[in-house]
This record gives structure tokens, sequence and C-alpha cells, in this order.
């Protein structure tokens, strides 16, 4: 089934809402009614009323079924400073945290904070540093997560791989690396997968001694530990981890070698080569970044996004909520 197909019929009927911090751009504009069109979402649009209904006129889109509001004039936003305080403990005064809540990220995730929204989609005008930092902040990581990392579904007709982390952690240590394999497990399932999850680098168990591979060694001990009922294996070359016959060779007796869908890549470096070169040469479509680890769905779209990417991501993300 279509990946896209999959998730519609997921959130279908779950009157799931979303919402748009950038709420006057156009891609955003175009992508809001098609979800509400399409009986998908239910967006929220943030921003200036008669600026967004201007520009709304200007593309010719009918805005019935969606919601506005304005940071600059919301009749809750005393109770969302107090909640703000009481979520930052202290590191606000109140007057800061009235100045943060008038920007749209902030603003916004405090709305799925508030569970007023279930889910965010930002960054089509804004940073990707913007819309994590509200997020890390507000909504945090979940229990027994110590950062967010970032996958990629890639797809390209029937085929269908998750790319992590490939959008986030620089060089994270042996458990952080542990977190993203079993995270991307999550993502993975929620992508139809039946996951399973390859520890990449240079070396295929043991072939190569450094501390780059002794890492990766430690990570998926440490994923295995945290998940021991997921399949999760390495450390694998990617040969290894994709070729059945090579797997065979090099990983003889692993369950995983040669069948991974999960590739877990030992730093932002490769995994940010990696997929960009599955999606330019290879002809694969790269879903995402999915933020994983995060209490509440957030998603951050590429300032380069267009319409369908900010369709789609919306969509994921919802999923993502189930």
């Amino acid at each position: 089934m279509d990946l896209f197909k999959l998730f519609k019929e997921q959130i279908t009927g779950k009157n799931i809402s979303v919402v748009f911090p950038e709420g006057n751009d156009d891609r955003i504009l175009r992508a809001a009614v098609r979800l509400k069109a399409d009986n998908l979402l239910n967006p929220v649009l943030l921003g200036n009323q008669a600026e967004i209904e201007n520009k709304a006129t200007e593309l010719s889109l009918s805005l019935e079924g969606l919601s506005i509001l304005d940071p600059q004039n919301y009749d809750e936003f005393e109770a969302m400073v107090e909640a703000f305080l009481e979520r930052r403990k202290g590191k606000e005064t109140r007057e800061q945290a009235e100045e943060m809540l008038k920007t749209v990220s902030y603003f916004g995730t405090m709305l799925v904070y508030m569970n007023k929204v279930d889910i965010m989609v930002s960054g089509a005008v804004h940073s990707t540093a913007e819309t994590v930092r509200s997020a890390l902040q507000i909504v945090k990581t979940r229990p027994g997560i110590s950062r967010i990392s970032g996958a990629f579904i890639m797809q390209k007709g029937d085929e269908r791989y998750i790319f992590a982390d490939s959008a986030i952690s620089i060089n994270p240590t042996d458990k952080e690396l542990a977190e993203v394999a079993v995270l991307s497990a999550e993502t993975a399932k929620m992508a139809g997968l039946e996951p399973k999850v390859g520890m990449l680098s240079f070396s295929t168990k043991g072939s190569a001694n450094s501390e780059e591979v002794q890492k990766v060694q430690r990570a998926t001990k440490i994923a295995q530990e945290m998940a021991p009922d997921l399949d999760i294996d390495g450390e694998f070359q990617f040969d290894a981890a994709f070729v059945p016959s090579v797997g065979e060779s090099k990983a003889k007796g692993s369950k995983v070698a040669g069948h991974v869908n999960v590739f877990v890549f030992p730093e932002l470096q490769s995994g940010n080569i990696g997929y960009k070169i599955a999606q330019r040469m290879g002809g694969y479509e790269a879903v995402g970044p999915i933020l994983q680890g995060l209490n509440q769905p957030i998603s951050d779209l590429s300032r380069g996004a267009n319409e369908e990417d900010v369709y789609k991501t919306a969509i994921l993300t919802a999923a993502q909520s189930l």
C-alpha cells in the first residue's frame, strides 16, 4: 500500500487538529485548505487574521472550516503565560515569557503542550533551530530519551526504508545512538514495516577496529538491552546490512544482516549524505525529517518545502499522534 494512503486511512475520522505557526505563507495556506477539504485534519493558522484572509483572497482560497489565532490578540494568553512559567520552572521572568509567547513558534508549541491542538508543523519560514528549541523547552523529550533525532522514510515503488539520524544529532554518544535505533524502529512500525534494525559502520562484526567502530558496537548492545523484543544487530557495513548474500558471508547467523530496513548511521554527517545519495542518485522519495523522541508530535519543514511537502508532513505527523 502507498505510504500516504496508509497514513490517510489511519488518521481519517480521528478529528486531529494541526497548528501551522506560519499561517500567512502561500504554501501553508494551500496545504491547510487541502487538508480540510480532504477531511483529514482540522488546521489552525497562526498570525494576523486580516493578513491571512487577504492572502487567501489573493490566492483564491476559501478558509471555511479553518481556525485563525493571533498570538498578539489571544483571549487565553494569560493562562498560557502561567502554564509556560510553570513548565519552565523559573527559567524566564513573566515579561520574558510574554515576549516569547507572542512569537508564533513558542505560541504554537504551547497550544500543543496545553492540548489545545494535537500536533504542530512548522519550519517553512522559520529555522530548524527555532522549531526544535521551543519543542525541547516546552514539550520536551519522552521519559528515558536523552535527545531527539530525525528520521527519513525513504520510498520508491514498493520499497520502503528508514534512515536515521539524518537530520538532528551531529555526533551521538553510544547511548544516544541506541535511542535512535529504538525510536527508528517505532517509526518503521508506523510506516507499516516490521523493523529489522542495522547499526551501520565501516566495519562488519569486528572487521576493523577503532573508537568509531567500538562506539557502534557499544550502541548495538545498549539498543538490544533497551528493546530485547526488536531485531537489532550490527555493526554492519552497508552492503552487509542490505545485500542478503553479503550479509550471509560477512555476518553468518545474523537474523538482521542482509535484510535491514531501518538503517542507523553512526553520526549525522554520514546519515545526511546517505539519505541524499539515495534520494538524488537512487530516485527514492525522502519523507521527513520525522522528529523522534518528543512527548508530543511536532515536525520541522525545510524552508525549501513546497505545498505537497507541507501536506504530506502534516499527514505523517498526525499518524505519529495515534
